[in-house]
């Protein structure tokens, strides 16, 4: 899709606050600095649009994006950070958790992981739990600038492995750096929301 109109369109805590829209929705959702930001930036043609959190854990809030007055991205706030007390978690652990499940203009999950490393038990817990409720999902595996291209498909079938990914479901291997990736994650995008 080329874009050309993005707006913030609310940060919310709580589902009477969500759009009263019925566009399709895409949620992004990984641990805190894995570069859901980053990709958002991306696939909407913005530098800085989305902000990376200068405190990992901070954002505490579903953000709304509206792209083009079609479409609904949702930043849902990176899990796995520490220092983010156990009470906040679980408040906003249950906040996510009701979007999710709940929410019936959601089309489908962006899930970040990190393309250098093996997926961590946050990563797979929220896998498994996605793919509990049959909500469709894409595994977008970041920063692949970092890894040296001859690993690529050893880091991919590792964090296949690791995820417990059934055969052909769906991984892309992402760069914020050099856009690669970016093309497939939209073609996902517009099949999810039958925008293409």
């Amino acid at each position: 899709m080329e874009v050309h109109n993005v707006n913030l369109t609310i940060s919310a805590v709580a589902a009477d606050q969500y759009p009263k829209t019925d566009y399709p929705e895409i949620a992004l959702v990984g641990r805190s600095n894995v570069g859901k930001s980053s990709l958002t930036n991306v696939l909407i043609n913005r530098r800085n649009f989305a902000h990376t959190s200068s405190q990992p854990g901070k954002t505490q809030t579903l953000n709304f994006y509206d792209v083009e007055d079609r479409l609904y991205f949702v930043d849902v706030p990176g899990y796995g950070y520490a220092k983010v007390s156990k009470k906040e978690r679980e408040r906003f652990g249950q906040m996510i958790e009701q979007y999710l499940t709940q929410r019936e203009q959601l089309c489908g999950v962006i899930q970040l992981v990190d393309a250098r490393h093996v997926p961590t038990v946050d990563d797979v817990s929220m896998y498994e739990w996605l793919d509990f409720y049959h909500i469709p999902i894409l595994v977008v595996a970041t920063k692949c600038d970092k890894v040296k291209s001859n690993v690529w498909n050893r880091q991919e079938s590792q964090i296949r492995k690791r995820l417990g990914m059934a055969p052909g479901a769906p991984l892309i291997l992402f760069s914020a750096t050099t856009k690669h990736g970016k093309d497939q994650v939209w073609q996902w995008i517009d099949k999810q929301t039958g925008m293409n």
